[in-house]
Order: structure tokens, then C-alpha cells, then sequence
């Protein structure tokens, strides 16, 4: 389940970069549409698709101390 979670959140996050990135490019050479949609739709997909790999490696961070009881000092 973690290495399913970890996946997704570092594609999610990488793919969510990359268009962000793009939008970026794009918009800084003039333009304001690539591919039909607007610059700023692509943006704020790229930046909710950071916010859901984060949200991903979060949960696996998370998910990874549960052992089944209250986590508790070694002491």
C-alpha cells in the first residue's frame, strides 16, 4: 500500500510540475491558450495535481508508523 501511495504522490507531483512548467513557458512567450485551454486552467491543474501527490506522500508518511495501537515513547 505505501509503495502504491508513494508512487502516485511522486507522479501526481512531477506530472502536476511539469504542466505548471509549461503553462509557465507558454504564457511567457506571449500566449495566452495552448491546446484549447486557457493558461490559467492549466496552471491551477498543475498546481491541484502538486496538492494531490503531496496529499499522497503524506499519507504514506503517515501510514508507514501505524502498527495498530497508540505509537508510544520507547522509554
Amino acid at each position: 500500500m505505501n509503495g502504491l501511495l508513494l508512487l502516485l504522490g511522486r507522479i501526481a507531483g512531477i506530472g502536476g510540475l511539469l504542466l505548471c512548467v509549461a503553462a509557465a513557458v507558454v504564457r511567457l512567450q506571449g500566449k495566452y491558450y495552448m491546446g484549447g485551454f486557457q493558461l490559467t486552467t492549466l496552471l491551477q491543474a498543475g498546481i491541484a495535481a502538486t496538492v494531490v501527490g503531496c496529499f499522497f506522500l503524506l499519507w504514506a508518511l503517515t501510514a508507514s508508523g501505524k502498527t495498530g495501537s497508540a505509537v508510544r515513547s520507547q522509554d
